[in-house]
């Protein structure tokens, strides 16, 4: 049985992004979607690796890119496409690098996306830690 990962932060970063989704949108609430998708999307994809990483061994997984991570994890049924994530990934990029309106409200239709999708991984990092 594999080590239980300590989703704790995880968790924790999901309802403060919910939380957020939750507000009327102006671009307080925005910003403040933006900022929690960007260490939401950080936990996730560690909390993904790690788990990788305790299946498979940090050989197999920790050279891997981003993209072909989330390509193995789409392959061991912990996130079912990996293609959202390739956008996550790439929103999280352009959002640190750069700042526009334009940026900023994609950003935010991302994180809309992504509220979904990190919560399934959630469900299934829990499942495959009982």
């Amino acid at each position: 049985m594999n080590e239980p990962l300590i989703l704790t932060p995880l968790r924790k970063a999901i309802a403060s992004l919910r939380a957020a989704l939750a507000q009327p949108k102006d671009e307080f609430v925005r910003d403040a979607v933006i900022q929690r998708f960007e260490y939401t999307y950080e936990l996730a994809w560690k909390s993904l690796q790690r788990r990788l990483v305790e299946d498979l061994g940090g050989e197999a997984v920790v050279p891997l890119s981003r993209r072909d991570l989330f390509r193995l994890a789409a392959e061991r049924a912990l996130i079912d496409d990996p293609l959202p994530w390739f956008e996550y990934h790439k929103a999280r990029n352009i959002r640190s690098h750069t700042y526009n309106e334009r940026i900023a409200e994609e950003v935010y239709v991302v994180a809309q996306a992504f509220l979904g999708d990190v919560e399934s991984l959630l469900r299934v990092l829990e499942d495959s830690d009982a």
